[in-house]
């Protein structure tokens, strides 16, 4: 019984880790539903765990707050210490940009629109904070979301256009040499196309299946049904 019992806190543990893995990299919220085929569980359990993570995250009057929104689950800071984000939002704006700043503003600006998660997978690391950076810079803004993902697109302002002394994008220089891996962004858009094409497919192939040989709700083809009376 106590291997049991550590077996199942084992796989809770692990479930839980992986789910908070998950909302922690979204940019959008992600429902129960989506979270629970991400992580091979079911919406119920998910469920649970998240309530259960927000009420922890609360009673430890926490800097952060897990929310449930109509869109889903997100992550945010909690408002209690708003002042003390906005601080550190408003010294960074004051600042020079990073280089890390620098090369997510890159990679938004020469393949924009763009989805916060195509610009992490090119740059091979986390860039929630340094977008919240660049948008409260005013460098970047959010432009709608991806019709295939769900994910919010990103595009640069006028305002970038202006620190770099630039009347339009077409007078940018040449991307070869400033960002080498951006073509990754391409590749991620076809793997999301395709990922979603075969999900439709054999949504499509499910619900359009004949029904059997023998099945008595199958209707009677055209003229059979006659046919078998006058056989009678």
């Amino acid at each position: 019984m106590d291997n049991y019992d550590h077996a199942s806190d084992a796989l809770h543990t692990s479930l839980r880790g992986a789910i908070e893995a998950v909302v922690l990299v979204v940019d959008s919220p992600i429902s129960a539903d989506d979270l629970a085929d991400v992580v091979d569980s079911d919406a119920d359990t998910v469920t649970q765990i998240l309530h259960q993570w927000a009420d922890e995250l609360t009673a430890a009057q926490s800097g952060i707050d897990l929310r449930e929104m109509p869109e889903g689950w997100r992550l945010y800071t909690r408002a209690d210490y708003a002042p003390y984000v906005e601080k550190v939002l408003l010294e960074g704006a004051r600042g020079t940009l990073s280089r890390q700043a620098l090369e997510t503003l890159a990679v938004v600006a020469y393949r924009q629109p763009v989805t916060r998660s195509q610009v992490s997978a090119v740059r091979g690391v986390n860039v929630d904070g340094v977008m919240r950076t660049l948008q409260a810079r005013g460098l970047i803004v959010d432009n709608g979301r991806d019709p295939e993902t769900g994910g919010m697109l990103f595009c640069t302002t006028s305002l970038f256009l202006e620190e770099l002394g630039l009347t339009t994008l077409t007078a940018l220089p040449d991307l070869a040499p400033l960002l080498p891996a951006v073509e990754r962004i391409d590749e991620i858009d076809d793997e999301v196309r395709q990922t979603v094409e075969a999900r439709r497919v054999k949504t499509t192939s499910s619900d359009s299946e004949p029904a059997a040989a023998g099945d008595p709700t199958k209707s009677a083809e055209p003229g059979q049904e006659d046919a078998d009376t006058t056989a009678q």
